[in-house]
């Protein structure tokens, strides 16, 4: 028989923590997480864990190393207080993008991150769409990655958004990720090259495939400054094209980036909740109560998490 199950919510996304806690009927756990005035984080667990399964939900995002740290801090009170097992609910996983050496005498972060989680006592982890799959490498402990791509196309599908539909590619690295979206809607695919010029300026260099006179959805796993959504948005509409969404896993959306999309060519860009900065104008925030409570439930039951997949 499984034990009972725990759900707590640190500080970086408590809205979502809610839903997932609604979505599947357990209410949150209750857990004091405070500053002190020197900024350091304090936790207390106000109720008894021992030999429960203990899930913690704690999207890593800004302030990244703050919440990175919580969590951490989370884990190693739950463990102390005899958690049966521990399982990290992180729906987005900050420092993704740091996952190889490009360059001389720089840190592979994610690994660091991974390396963090095991030794502060997560027995699993529960995420989804990781910007690098191989990231889940990187743990000794089991890692269940979830997608986007069934809820996003779920709300596409509702809107009536798929009619004269082309999937673009806003950059080469993200072709495999349209490529998979383009055979799920059964539509054409294209692909835009950029070239980045600075942490936050791209420029959208030529678009393969063909736009004219279509309705265009461009898809990528992160979107912070929205600058190459925005050049390669602009591309695309010199190119012909009608109608511009965009549907974003991540959306990590600072003031530059939501001024940026307020001001561009895209008619609406559609992201999960995996963060609470997915939100501005024309932005359309979609819950993902449901996959992650999904998870959760199958986790908890040591059960498959592979339909989950399916749309």
């Amino acid at each position: 028989m499984a034990s009972e199950l725990k759900i707590f919510s640190g500080t970086a996304h408590p809205k979502l923590a809610k839903e997932i806690a609604d979505y599947i009927k357990v209410p949150l756990s209750d857990v004091l997480v405070k500053q002190f005035a020197d900024g350091e984080t304090f936790v207390r667990i106000n109720e008894n864990i021992r030999g429960r399964d203990v899930f913690i939900v704690q999207p890593t995002c800004p302030p990244t190393n703050h919440n990175i740290l919580e969590l951490l801090i989370m884990v190693d009170a739950a463990k102390r207080a005899s958690a049966e097992r521990i399982t990290a609910v992180i729906p987005f996983f900050g420092y993704a993008r740091q996952d190889r050496k490009d360059q001389p005498r720089v840190p592979i972060t994610a690994k660091l991150v991974a390396n963090l989680l095991t030794a502060a006592g997560v027995d699993r982890v529960l995420t989804m769409d990781l910007h690098a799959g191989q990231i889940q490498g990187f743990f000794d402990i089991p890692v269940d990655h979830l997608y986007a791509k069934p809820v996003l196309i779920r709300h596409l599908k509702q809107q009536n958004l798929t009619d004269n539909l082309v999937v673009v590619s806003p950059d080469v690295g993200g072709m495999k990720m349209a490529h998979s979206y383009s055979e799920e809607l059964d539509v054409p695919l294209a692909i835009v090259a950029k070239n980045r010029i600075s942490d936050t300026e791209v420029e959208a260099m030529e678009l393969i495939g063909e736009v004219e006179g279509k309705n265009v959805l461009m898809v990528d796993d992160l979107s912070e400054t929205a600058g190459t959504l925005v050049s390669a948005s602009r591309l695309l509409k010199k190119s012909g094209a009608q109608k511009i969404f965009a549907g974003v896993s991540h959306a990590v959306l600072n003031e530059q980036g939501r001024k940026r999309i307020a001001e561009s060519d895209i008619e609406a860009v559609f992201s999960t909740n995996s963060t609470p900065y997915s939100e501005g104008e024309k932005v359309t925030a979609i819950s993902i109560d449901e996959i992650m409570g999904e998870g959760i439930l199958r986790i908890h039951h040591n059960e498959s998490v592979t339909s989950l997949f399916e749309i």
